[in-house]
């Protein structure tokens, strides 16, 4: 790689095991779970996020000239778009259709975890040219690997800008979070809706309780191996009937457990009989609860609701976090008090004509979004605005 700013040198990293959790932890901190060096390393050494799977490892790593490690990017060469949950579907469709070749690809992300965080992490402290050296290192690699195009998915708001700044196209989503507003407690957060809407929420918990349903939400030392095999049954059963392709190996959740624990939130639903028949996963981060994976062995109703969602909640109120992410799509989360909140992605396109069609794309994607996140805001339960 060219040398950068302040005599920064960029490398490639084969994966994650490549650098030291102390060198990798100094730049990405420890405010947020997932791209932590524990977490990444779940993915990569349990084969989830791995070559074979279409996930080739290639992160950068910028070292000043006494070898300091300054800042890191997680990046894969991805030769598909499953697991990305900002669809490009289209734009791989049409550039193969006129001849092209889109795949394979550069992702700067967190393999199947659709949470906004930095995808540039810089320790505190490193040189001013430390962003735009990773970021025009990256834009290297992908003319050197000769890929079609390199995005960089959920960003924060502030990367996504100093992106679009060095040329990258920055494109508008949205998902569904919960914000604490000072509650005490579940009622409290339910005196703060409508009426309607706070009785037909009360509604769905007791229809749970009726049923003879018990959740148990675990976390640390109190989640056992049998949990982890109980969830890894709901998971599996409810990713091959919905998508058909469960992306995590039982490995992942095992090393998940031995290196996060504390950083686990498990909801484990179990039946009259003690039987497990359901669970949510979550992690917990500096000031947030991030509701990542749901699965279940029988449909019961309004389970979802109350493992994924609103025990989220009582968490979230316990533990005075500001706010509850409550994951990727899912209009029914506003009545649920979760409202839309604008997510970002950065993609930088090599071929001139895909990039102008793109570019057009995302002119008349951007007011459709704002549209619909202002429709369905304008939907919400709260009795004031939040």
């Amino acid at each position: 790689m060219p040398d950068g700013a302040a005599g920064l040198t960029v490398e490639v990293l084969g994966g994650i095991g490549d650098i030291s959790p102390a060198d990798w932890g100094a730049c990405a901190g420890s405010h947020d779970p997932f791209v932590s060096h524990a977490f990444i390393s779940a993915l990569e050494a349990s084969g989830s996020a791995a070559a074979d799977r279409g996930w080739q490892p290639a992160h950068l790593v910028a070292r000043s000239p006494g070898g300091r490690i300054e800042g890191c990017v997680p990046l894969y060469l991805k030769s598909h778009s499953y697991g990305e949950y900002v669809f490009d579907w289209a734009w791989a469709d049409a550039f193969e259709r006129a001849g092209g070749r889109y795949y394979p690809k550069l992702q700067a992300a967190v393999p199947f975890t659709p949470v906004t965080g930095h995808r540039l992490l810089l320790r505190d402290g490193a040189p001013a040219g430390t962003f735009a050296t990773l970021t025009d290192a990256a834009v290297h690699l992908a003319g050197e690997v000769r890929v079609s195009s390199l995005h960089f998915t959920f960003p924060t708001a502030a990367e996504a800008a100093a992106l679009g700044e060095r040329g990258l196209m920055v494109r508008l989503g949205y998902q569904f979070h919960w914000h604490n507003r000072g509650y005490r407690s579940f009622d409290d957060f339910l005196a703060d809706l409508a009426a309607r809407k706070r009785k037909a929420i009360r509604k769905e918990r007791e229809k749970v309780t009726e049923a003879g349903l018990t959740l148990r939400t675990l976390t640390g030392d109190d989640i056992q191996e049998r949990h982890w095999d109980a969830f890894w049954r709901f998971y599996v059963d409810t990713t091959q009937r919905k998508w058909g392709q469960a992306y995590l190996t039982r490995d992942f959740f095992g090393r998940l457990g031995e290196s996060m624990a504390d950083r686990v939130v498990l909801v484990i639903a179990e039946d009259s009989t003690g039987r497990a028949i359901g669970g949510a996963l979550n992690l917990l981060g500096g000031d947030a609860l991030y509701g990542r994976y749901w699965g279940a062995v029988e449909d019961w109703p309004f389970l979802h609701f109350e493992a994924c969602y609103y025990r989220a909640i009582d968490f979230a109120i316990e533990r005075g976090l500001a706010r509850v992410e409550a994951g990727a799509q899912g209009e029914h989360k506003v009545r649920r008090g979760y409202l839309p909140q604008p997510t970002w992605s950065a993609h930088w396109i090599a071929h001139a004509g895909l990039r102008s069609a793109v570019a057009r794309f995302l002119a008349t994607e951007r007011p459709a979004v704002e549209a619909e996140m202002a429709a369905l805001a304008a939907d919400s339960p709260y009795r004031t605005a939040t």
